[in-house]
């Protein structure tokens, strides 16, 4: 820790052990200053931490899916399904071990798709889908799902703007950007890098006439 700085951060690749976790690529990271880093800090009750992946599970275990290009700021967390054993629909809430497994209910998988930006102190909850692009502002907390280039903020997290227009959104998921290869991500990254579409497209258009001419 004493180390650490507000500079520094980890690429997920490289620091999650977790079979449950599922990380795309290598360039998402967590800011790690203040804390003990991504899976001890950031994840909360997510089966196959260092204690638990010796247990024998009781249900199936709910996955965390992260795409590539995702920014988790510092102190984020991240809910999963381990310990959603508080029925509402029960007369009494408290997780009697006797009755643990018929308490049980699954939140189903959580992902985080590609280019998220999740603001310093947020809390997403179990089972959300937040789309590609978007942003979670600073101290929000997630409860359902968030559209791709979308911008939310509160608790809970309410839609605040979408960073582009309808078209602009439609466009930028039909490039499937996060999904180019190594070589024409970096040859069109000046592009992505801007807020012009049409020169991205002529520049996607242009990248994609050139190497197909090139494998004929």
């Amino acid at each position: 820790m004493a180390n650490k700085h507000w500079s520094k951060f980890q690429l997920l690749h490289e620091v999650v052990q977790n079979e449950n976790i599922l990380i795309k690529g290598k360039r998402s990271y967590y800011s790690d200053c203040w804390d003990n880093g991504f899976e001890e800090s950031v994840i909360r009750y997510l089966h196959g931490d260092e204690v638990s992946k010796t247990w024998d599970p009781r249900w199936a275990i709910d996955k965390l899916y992260i795409g590539d290009y995702v920014c988790i700021a510092a102190e984020t967390i991240i809910l999963m399904g381990g310990n959603h054993n508080h029925r509402a629909d029960w007369f009494c809430l408290y997780p009697f071990m006797e009755d643990i497994e018929q308490s049980y209910q699954s939140k189903g998988p959580t992902t985080i798709n590609d280019a998220v930006w999740l603001g310093m102190r947020c809390m997403i909850m179990p089972g959300v889908t937040i789309g590609e692009g978007a942003i979670i502002a600073a101290n929000s907390v997630v409860t359902k799902d968030v559209e791709p280039y979308s911008i939310v903020a509160g608790s809970p997290a309410k839609l605040v703007k979408y960073r582009f227009d309808s078209e602009t959104v439609n466009t930028l998921l039909s490039l499937e950007i996060y999904s180019w290869s190594d070589e024409k991500f970096a040859t069109l990254r000046p592009f992505l890098c801007s807020s012009d579409l049409s020169q991205l497209q002529q520049a996607v258009s242009d990248f994609d006439l050139a190497h197909s001419t090139l494998r004929r």
